[in-house]
């Protein structure tokens, strides 16, 4: 059992409890994540203030906290979309590799730079040969850039 089961148990109409619900209680038990249970209820408008009374209540077990969701939560669809890393990893990683700063401080960095100066900063940290040179990876129709 996956805590995204758990999630969309809560957020279900029809057996909401998976702890209580199973044949083997403690091992469902075992399976609760609260960490990204909470994660996954701060990220919509109707729930975030739920996860964060968990939060606030993290030592509680995981039995009650799953009682607390099934009781508050209204049973209902909800989309939520985790954040993840987009097309800013090779940027920040430039960053990171030409000021000698930290993942934290390039970030910070990126929000200041514009297309121009991120562009210029890439072809300063090039460092030639075959495997990171630009000018000598093809595109799709094997044509060279």
């Amino acid at each position: 059992m996956t805590p995204f089961d758990f999630v969309f148990a809560i957020n279900g109409k029809k057996n909401r409890d998976l702890i209580r619900g199973s044949e083997n209680p403690e091992l469902a038990e075992k399976d609760y994540n609260p960490w990204i249970i909470n994660k996954t209820f701060s990220l919509t408008v109707d729930t975030i203030m739920y996860s964060n009374e968990m939060n606030l209540r993290a030592h509680l077990d995981k039995q009650m906290q799953n009682a607390y969701y099934i009781n508050t939560i209204r049973p209902g669809f909800r989309k939520t979309e985790w954040v993840k890393k987009g097309d800013t990893g090779h940027d920040i990683d430039c960053i990171m590799e030409y000021y000698n700063v930290t993942q934290r401080k390039a970030d910070e960095i990126l929000r200041v730079l514009t297309k121009d100066q991120l562009a210029l900063l890439k072809r300063k940290i090039i460092k030639g040969g075959l495997k990171n040179d630009l000018r000598s990876k093809s595109t799709s129709r094997g044509e060279t850039l």
